[in-house]
This record gives structure tokens, C-alpha cells and sequence, in this order.
């Protein structure tokens, strides 16, 4: 049985990814996780910018592993990409087109008001670019390309998302996948040349 400080935490990013960070009340919290204001502020004395600097900090831990999961067991180095765009198309179907994931919501509405959630949300990022660089790297990518490719892996799973929701269709994230992956075996080969 989960703990109730990880009730607050999973209650809080279903409420984010519906509703936004704003849009969400610590009443709507507290009814979701089943426990009462008092026990938010014991767990997060910070108040609710406390509580979504954890759901930033466990949602980005998650995806991250799941990125490092789906390269783990990919065909190719290069597939890897289309693995994930596809999994995230999955999840954005199977989910009626409810955000997959709060952070670049709670960066879009808030980085410019909350230094600790816009300082939460780039450790986050860093953290996802830094996972595909890795694994570019492994796949023989000079390391500022892979550096480069990285991060236009993460902005494009952002945009996307937010494009697939809006659209209410999958073909953003299905193209996404497609190009990122053209994008990897071109940096692959590019690498061995200039390595050559």
C-alpha cells in the first residue's frame, strides 16, 4: 500500500496533467489523495509549490527511466526514438488526450512566476537530455552532437505533446519518432566519418 506522502504525490500529478498547476486547488489534493490538508503541509511544509517540486522531481525521474528502459531494448540506437514517440502516442490515446506529463505544463504556466518549479523543471530536462546524450554517445555520436540532438529530442517530445493533444491526433508524435530516429542514424554516420 503506497505511503501517504506518494497518495499526495500521485493524486497531485493526475491533478496537474487535467487541470494545470493553477487549476488545481490543495482541496482538490487533499480529496483525490484521501488525506487531509494538514498532512500536505507535514509532508510538504512549502504548500503546494513544495508538493509540485516533488511531482516534478518523481515525474521527471519516471520518464526518464523509461527513456533509458526503451533504448535499453531497442532494435537499433536509432529506434530507440521511434520506440518512444510510439509509446507516448499509445499513452496519449489510451488516455483520451489527458497531458502525459505535468512538467511542461507546470514550466509553461509558471516558470516565469516560481523560480523553485522553473529550477525543478530545468533539472528535469537536463536530466532527459542528458539520458538520450548518454545513449547517443553509446551509439557512437561525438558527444556535441549528441549533446545538440538531445535536446532537440526533448523539445520536440514537449512540443508534440502539446500538438497531439490540441489536434487530438497521434500523427505529430508518430512523425516525431520517425525524424528523430532519421536524425540519430545520420549522427551515427556523421560520427564514424569524422572519426574515420
Amino acid at each position: 500500500m503506497a505511503s501517504t506522502r506518494d497518495r499526495i504525490i500521485v493524486a497531485t500529478n493526475e491533478l496537474f496533467r487535467r487541470n494545470g498547476y493553477n487549476g488545481t486547488s490543495l482541496s482538490q489534493i487533499s480529496e483525490a489523495a484521501g488525506a487531509p490538508i494538514g498532512s500536505i503541509y507535514h509532508f510538504f511544509p512549502g504548500g503546494k509549490e513544495a508538493l509540485a517540486v516533488a511531482v516534478i522531481d518523481t515525474t521527471g525521474s519516471i520518464y526518464r527511466e523509461l527513456f533509458e528502459a526503451i533504448a535499453a531494448d531497442a532494435a537499433d540506437p536509432a529506434g530507440a526514438f521511434t520506440d518512444f514517440f510510439a509509446g507516448a502516442a499509445a499513452v496519449l490515446m489510451e488516455s483520451d488526450f489527458i497531458d502525459p506529463c505535468p512538467i511542461g505544463t507546470i514550466a509553461r504556466e509558471v516558470a516565469n512566476t516560481s523560480e523553485p518549479l522553473r529550477i525543478a523543471a530545468q533539472q528535469a530536462f537536463d536530466s532527459w537530455i542528458a539520458a538520450a546524450r548518454d545513449h547517443l554517445v553509446g551509439a557512437g555520436v561525438l558527444p556535441e552532437a549528441a549533446e545538440e540532438l538531445a535536446a532537440v529530442f526533448v523539445s520536440t517530445v514537449e512540443g508534440t505533446f502539446v500538438l497531439s493533444r490540441t489536434l487530438r491526433s497521434t500523427a505529430p508524435l508518430d512523425a516525431a519518432g520517425i525524424h528523430l530516429a532519421d536524425m540519430a542514424r545520420r549522427a551515427i554516420a556523421d560520427s564514424a566519418r569524422a572519426r574515420a
